[in-house]
């Protein structure tokens, strides 16, 4: 399954570090990381579009996602992944197979749902970059570079709504030329959610091959 590369929408370093970043960049990172942490929960519809021009390669597909704290419910092409806080399912209704694993935060280097709003509160520079005016709504850019010179990721293009602190746009750069872009149609908070969603009901999925993984 493709995951997310959000931020590709995983978003605590030292006051020296960000001391080193650029202060107007990093107010406006932390009013956007200030601003989701109050939330008691979200709901984000969003499009997701890979790039290769090199490999004449480009797909455009929309997902969504659910999160609560580090819980999620992830829909995307056609691959439903669920952390319910303790193991990651990745349920494929296709090929009706489920992969369970453990989940280990020391392990993770991918931006993960829970982490795609806050990511970039570590492991990046980041600069001020342009502003765009979007049906009236004015996003301003944010540029960052991984500080590990040997990520597979050259840049992030951060688009943030100014009015409302909310993320709009992602725009991830891979080394290898590849292009995830993440753009959010809808953003939602503070949902009635089902006690039931970010938790795994086998009986759902009767017939499907299960591969549990240590």
């Amino acid at each position: 399954m493709k995951k997310i590369a959000l931020l590709s929408l995983s978003l605590l370093l030292s006051l020296g570090m960000f001391s080193q970043q650029d202060p107007q960049a990093k107010k406006l990172l932390n009013e956007v990381s200030a601003k989701v942490k109050s939330y008691q929960n979200m709901y984000i519809d969003f499009d997701y579009i890979l790039q290769n021009t090199a490999e004449n390669i480009e797909q455009k597909t929309r997902g969504e996602v659910s999160l609560q704290e580090e819980k999620y419910r992830l829909n995307l092409m056609g691959a439903i992944r669920l952390f319910d806080g303790k193991k990651l399912y990745t349920i494929i209704p296709e090929d009706e197979e489920i992969t369970i694993s453990a989940y280990n935060a020391t392990d993770d280097k991918d931006i993960t749902p829970s982490k795609m709003l806050t990511f970039y509160e570590k492991g990046y520079n980041y600069k001020w970059d342009i502003v765009q005016n979007v049906k009236g709504r004015k996003i301003q850019y944010i540029k960052l570079s991984p500080i590990d010179s040997n990520a597979e990721i050259k840049d992030i293009l951060l688009g943030i709504d100014q009015q409302t602190k909310h993320i709009y746009k992602l725009i991830q750069t891979q080394d290898n030329g590849t292009k995830i872009t993440i753009k959010v149609n809808s953003f939602k908070t503070n949902q009635p959610l089902s006690p039931n969603l970010f938790n795994f009901d086998k009986s759902k999925y009767q017939g499907y091959y299960i591969n549990e993984l240590d």
